[in-house]
């Protein structure tokens, strides 16, 4: 199974990042997001992580990445820094995957990148999703998974719009379908 999961920010110590995704500090955070992610997520299943992975504390950070389950891709983000990618480019189960990448997966493209970015609209009348790039993103922490679908098929996959947990390709597929849907009713 593929998922996809955005800004952990593993050991960020920062109450405007872990109180508005429900926890009272970073300890009771990044344990609910190891337990939330190693809850669905198989040692066999595929998780692209679209950029920031820790902050602040790199060694704390690192032991929450390595309890991590699942084969972990990674698409770096603006936390990222060069000493954070060396460190997580050595970490078992971790491909890295660079700045930004396409896959296809359930017949559907995507462009994932830690970015919102403009690949495809819904121009015309031909409103098929899986005849489209669908972007996939994080970096806002916005609570909305459909707050750039004016601009594109921008799809956000943060754990601040998924309850704290990685969402899966299927999941992105049907949210965007049902969205689509009603965007081309009214």
């Amino acid at each position: 199974m593929i998922y996809f999961a955005s800004d952990p920010h593993f050991a960020h110590n920062r109450e405007f990042l872990y109180g508005p995704r429900g926890f009272t500090n970073i300890e009771e955070h990044d344990e609910a997001l190891i337990g939330n992610w190693n809850s669905i997520i198989r040692d066999d299943d595929t998780v692209y992580v679209l950029g920031d992975i820790m902050l602040k504390d790199n060694e704390t950070g690192i032991e929450c990445w390595n309890r991590l389950r699942g084969q972990k891709k990674v698409i770096w983000g603006n936390h990222d820094s060069i000493v954070k990618q060396e460190l997580i480019a050595v970490c078992p189960n971790t491909e890295i995957l660079g700045y930004a990448t396409v896959i296809k997966a359930e017949s559907h493209n995507f462009y994932l990148s830690h970015y919102p970015t403009l690949t495809s609209g819904f121009y015309g009348e031909d409103h098929r999703i899986q005849n489209k790039i669908i972007n996939l993103c994080g970096h806002t922490h916005t609570k909305d998974r459909f707050i750039d679908m004016d601009k594109g098929i921008i799809y956000h996959c943060e754990f601040d719009c998924h309850d704290n947990f990685p969402v899966s390709v299927e999941e992105v597929i049907s949210d965007i379908r049902d969205h689509t849907a009603r965007r081309f009713q009214e």
